[in-house]
């Protein structure tokens, strides 16, 4: 882990039809119009498929940008 820049984590599901560990792998960087993110997910097993992934990351986003933008009503 790398403050503000990069996270690398591992997870394992309960389940033991989808055997295996997941590394996920986040890098964080500065530009001129914000932050990019790029996700690199390894080991996912063979019963997910990867549109899931995506959706389950798209879902994550849009929940992380509801918590940090602000809600301002019109005036």
């Amino acid at each position: 882990m790398k403050p503000n820049e990069f996270i690398k984590y591992t997870d394992r599901f309960d389940d033991p039809d989808l055997p295996g560990e997941i590394t996920t792998t986040i890098q964080l960087n500065r530009v001129s119009c914000g932050t990019e993110l790029h996700v690199a997910q390894e080991g996912i097993p063979e019963a997910i498929p990867a549109e899931m992934c995506y959706l389950g990351w798209q879902e994550s986003l849009e929940k992380l940008i509801k918590l940090v933008e602000p809600e301002i009503p019109d005036a």
